[in-house]
């Protein structure tokens, strides 16, 4: 008996803080696509070190697994998970992972995913971000306008302004989130 090739594309969000990538996420869930999650593996590993989740622990974690793993640890972790998924599937399927930080992670995603890895940015202003970041109410979300331009420095320095300038599509998400999630569903509706 013949096996069917399974073809995976993986629609990957890349964005400034707080800027719409994990709303984008939900979206796809919404519409029964497989995300990952790139945060979640900083959480899972705050939790195996018993560590508790703030901002502070998750940037340094973050930051140690890229010393010891690479610049695409996250990424490197991701991959099987992705695989996992894709295993699980029997026909043409989308899996979108949430959260890159780096131009190292788009570039170990295009060389394992090639032409099936598609990047979408997300776009919003600081301030409006700032404001979201208040009202989501995550662990490694409390903090001030400084330590928040603080967190957006780290990523930067993860290479996330290289990958944002190789994404495939832009989104701007400055508006209502309706008008957001409706740009999101089209997107994904044009690949699934």
């Amino acid at each position: 008996m013949a096996t069917r090739e399974i073809q995976v594309l993986v629609l990957a969000f890349v964005g400034a803080p707080a800027a719409g990538k994990t709303e984008a996420a939900s979206v796809a869930k919404e519409m029964g696509i497989p995300v990952i999650t790139m945060g979640e593996v900083i959480r899972e590993e705050l939790r195996k070190r018993s560590l508790p989740l703030n901002d502070e622990n998750a940037g340094r974690v973050a930051n140690e697994l890229r010393e010891r793993e690479g610049m695409d640890a996250i990424a490197k972790r991701c991959i099987p998970l992705i695989k996992d998924v894709e295993g699980k599937k029997a026909e043409r399927t989308v899996i979108v992972v949430d959260g890159i930080r780096g131009i190292a992670e788009v570039e170990t995603f295009k060389k394992e995913f090639g032409d099936d890895f598609v990047l979408v940015r997300v776009d919003a202003p600081l301030q409006l971000r700032y404001k979201r970041i208040k009202s989501r109410g995550r662990g490694d979300d409390v903090l001030s306008v400084e330590e928040f331009k603080n967190r957006e420095k780290r990523e930067l320095g993860w290479g996330m302004e290289e990958a944002m300038k190789k994404a495939d599509k832009v989104v701007k998400n400055e508006g209502y989130l309706e008008e957001f999630k409706e740009q999101i569903k089209g997107i994904l509706a044009g690949v699934h």
